[in-house]
């Protein structure tokens, strides 16, 4: 277990360092920041440390045309339980070489490193990525795997949480990240209070298509679709086939199974089951319900299923979840 300071509300906090640079994005940058960095007092809920860093002195302009004041030099990576690139330069520049060396060193001592977007060349030209599953923006996808040939990358998919490295697709994909890491260390009910404050959607899963072909599907059918899926959230704990609902949508079935891959990025089976988990989830932090009665809420029919597709998704038992996330449970 880490150890961490503790702040006056008696919250384990720990400290967060996100790596800034000359010409960083501020949309990048804000992003660790929005779901880290906003001071959070209430009962129950994490405070972090997060300081922004550079390796170079002085003023950083960004892309915006404004430039940012960075306080804090890469010292403070040596203190930092988790490290964010939050994104890199798109010209093919390397890296400073102090900065490679910051997060080998914040790597063998045990921080979870982070490589949102670009940042992921980053973490790859560390050697942090060799021989693991990565992701990166799409449209810069084919020249990381020339590049760097020992990554297994996964350019199709939101984020890969290879355990202590986590690696993300470009922009709305590093909050989809960040909060599934705030997920994974503080539960679902915190990452769900971020979401809420952000005002984005709660939980998609890192293997949700990055970009989709057809963002806007026609209104008739993006209406149908709506309740729909409005509908199923209410009735998880229910089995559906897959004709009734493209029947309730008022679509032919290969019609319905196209329309909702374009217009969530993942098919209906795999979005009922991301949904189920993160019921599971909740359940098991907010209610004293046996896992049997929150396998059988959740839709998972069994004990045995829930525990099969839960530790497939969070390597973790639904008993140790709770255990770890429950809100009865005693802080630290």
């Amino acid at each position: 277990m880490r150890k961490a300071a503790v702040e006056t509300t008696g919250t384990p906090a720990e400290t967060i360092a996100v790596v800034a640079f000359d010409g960083i994005s501020p949309f990048h940058l804000s992003v660790p920041c929005m779901v880290f960095g906003e001071d959070r007092t209430e009962a129950g809920t994490p405070r972090f440390r997060l300081r922004v860093c550079a390796s170079e002195p002085g003023p950083l302009r960004t892309n915006a045309g404004f430039t940012l004041g960075v306080q804090h030099g890469l010292q403070v990576i040596r203190r930092a339980q988790i490290v964010v690139v939050p994104s890199w330069r798109d010209d093919g520049r390397p890296a400073p070489p102090e900065l490679i060396r910051a997060l080998q060193a914040a790597h063998r001592r045990g921080a979870t490193i982070v490589g949102l977007c670009l940042g992921a060349f980053v973490l790859a030209e560390a050697g942090l990525l060799d021989g693991r599953p990565a992701t990166t923006h799409w449209n810069l996808a084919e020249a990381f795997a020339r590049q760097y040939p020992k990554v297994t990358l996964q350019p199709e998919v939101l984020y890969v949480d290879d355990g202590d490295v986590l690696t993300s697709a470009g922009t709305a994909a590093g909050i989809d990240c960040c909060l599934h890491l705030l997920r994974v260390r503080y539960g679902a009910e915190t990452a769900n209070r971020a979401a809420r404050r952000m005002v984005v959607a709660p939980h998609r899963q890192g293997g949700q298509a990055q970009y989709i072909q057809q963002p806007m599907p026609a209104a008739a059918e993006r209406d149908r679709l709506t309740p729909l899926l409005e509908w199923l959230g209410r009735h998880l704990h229910t089995a559906h086939e897959l004709d009734a609902l493209a029947g309730r949508a008022l679509m032919s079935r290969r019609t319905f199974t196209r329309r909702f891959r374009e217009s969530t990025g993942t098919t209906v089976g795999q979005w009922l089951q991301n949904q189920r988990l993160a019921l599971a989830q909740r359940l098991l932090e907010t209610t004293d319900r046996p896992v049997e009665r929150v396998a059988t809420d959740a839709g998972f029919g069994s004990a045995v299923s829930l525990r099969k597709h839960f530790v497939g998704a969070f390597k973790v038992s639904p008993t140790a979840y709770r255990r770890q996330f429950s809100q009865d449970a005693a802080p630290g």
